[in-house]
């Protein structure tokens, strides 16, 4: 890409994210949003790939289609109620819609089909962005609206989105695909327990960021974009597809990694509502996430692959590494010490 053209989106991903999470008016939110999707359309389409146009136009037609929701259900609070005030949502219609339109621009079930193939059309940088920066404006606006959603809507679409991310994560190949269901499941348990407790949803997300940014750039460091691929990057990076093995674990949710912190907090603050079936029913869906975890894991460090193969180790050290991605990693791996510095924030 173009290094104006670059410059040029990555500053309106900025601007678009900020005006968004600092407003409070309906119009302004909603113009942050539109910031956001039109300054990330050059990123998906810049391979020119069919696949990518083609991932490009669904992505544009989803978000226009969710924005377009977005402004439908503040215009009707505004009428019944004459609030332009996004914390001001007291129309039932008006919340239905607004619920059902930031869960198409997340990527949540039943909204969730256009997610994995836009991540698989994408770069994997892209693909990062849209995993985890671009979720970050709409999980804002839930926020601000937590105490006018509608409880049994979210919880449904939570258990849906922690059951079909883990479901359908199970045969895929494609580590873009693996990482898409893997955000719908980690998407369904900040929804669940945003309107219990909203920062904990905050802090889950946070985490999740961390630990897929780890992973997305080591990937794109190996240029690892397929299972079969990722059997043989051990050749190319062996100390990195170690620390990656690391990093899915506690992406699964397993200790003593920080990944176990939200999920631990979550099924605690369930228990505390009485909802002990659900916080059950989480607890089991995140198996299905965690086998398509450990299988990534034993790829990547654990197994070889069953051919030989031609490639030879490369023991030097890559002069062009990332080190941002020894940083994350560190994180990633040994947070889970400090988060009694975490816990009372929350």
């Amino acid at each position: 890409m173009n290094p104006h053209a670059k410059l040029i989106t990555t500053a309106s991903l900025i601007l678009g994210t900020t005006i968004t999470i600092t407003s409070n008016h309906w119009a302004m939110a909603w113009t942050g949003l539109e910031i956001n999707t039109i300054a990330i359309i050059p990123m998906i389409s810049k391979s020119h790939h069919p696949r990518a146009i083609e991932a490009t136009i669904k992505y544009f037609l989803v978000q226009a289609a969710a924005s377009a929701s977005i402004l439908f259900s503040s215009l009707i609070n505004a009428w019944s109620t004459g609030q332009w005030d996004i914390t001001q949502l007291t129309n039932p219609t008006s919340c239905l819609l607004l619920t059902a339109a930031i869960a198409m621009k997340l990527g949540l079930v039943p909204f969730h089909f256009w997610f994995p193939e836009v991540l698989q059309g994408s770069s994997l940088t892209t693909a990062l962005l849209l995993s985890t920066a671009m979720k970050f404006p709409p999980i804002t606006i839930l926020l601000l609206t937590s105490n006018s959603l509608n409880p049994p809507l979210l919880t449904l679409m939570a258990v849906a989105s922690a059951a079909l991310g883990g479901w359908t994560g199970l045969n895929q190949t494609q580590l873009r695909k693996i990482l898409a269901f893997s955000s719908i499941s980690h998407l369904g348990w900040m929804t669940i327990i945003i309107i219990y407790a909203p920062k904990l949803t905050l802090l889950t997300f946070l985490l999740y960021t961390l630990l897929t940014s780890a992973i997305f750039l080591s990937l794109n460091t190996s240029h690892t974009t397929k299972l079969s691929t990722l059997m043989t990057s051990w050749t190319k990076t062996p100390m990195l597809n170690a620390t990656l093995m690391l990093i899915l674990l506690s992406l699964a949710g397993l200790p003593p990694f920080i990944g176990f912190l939200p999920k631990w907090l979550i099924i605690q603050e369930l228990t505390k509502q009485e909802m002990t079936s659900t916080a059950l029913t989480l607890a089991l869906l995140s198996l299905l996430s965690l086998f398509f975890y450990l299988r990534l894991a034993y790829s990547s460090s654990i197994t070889l692959p069953p051919n030989s193969t031609n490639q030879t180790k490369h023991w030097y050290t890559n002069k062009n590494a990332n080190p941002l991605i020894a940083i994350l990693t560190s994180l990633s791996i040994l947070l889970l010490p400090l988060s009694p510095l975490i816990l009372p924030t929350i």
